[in-house]
């Protein structure tokens, strides 16, 4: 078994040697590979992150949803060094909610 496995690991890497030997090294072996991902990243990328942007700013963020104390969320073991100690240091009021609830709009 580790004989034919040796054997056939030997014959791919001297079949890919001998196909980038053969196509005379790395300036044709991957000709066109650059304008490639030129266009994926033109095409692709650019849009998905402006669909990302959109959808960031323009969702639903008006009303948090309902609150459901689940015993498993939100435990306090130990207090935040900062503030009440109760807020998590990135606290958004509209959207995180604290162990007894969200915060009031004031």
């Amino acid at each position: 078994m580790a004989a034919s496995l040796s054997s056939i690991a030997r014959r791919s890497i001297s079949t890919a040697l001998r196909n980038y030997a053969s196509a005379g090294g790395s300036a044709h072996a991957h000709e066109g590979g650059a304008k490639q991902w030129k266009m994926v990243s033109l095409l692709v990328a650019l849009p998905a992150i402006g669909l990302c942007m959109v959808n960031a700013f323009t969702g639903e963020h008006e009303h948090p949803p309902e609150f459901i104390p689940y015993e498993h969320l939100r435990l306090r073991t130990k207090r935040f060094p900062w503030g009440d100690g109760n807020k998590s240091l990135f606290h958004n009021p509209h959207v995180n909610a604290l162990p007894d609830g969200y915060e009031e709009d004031h």
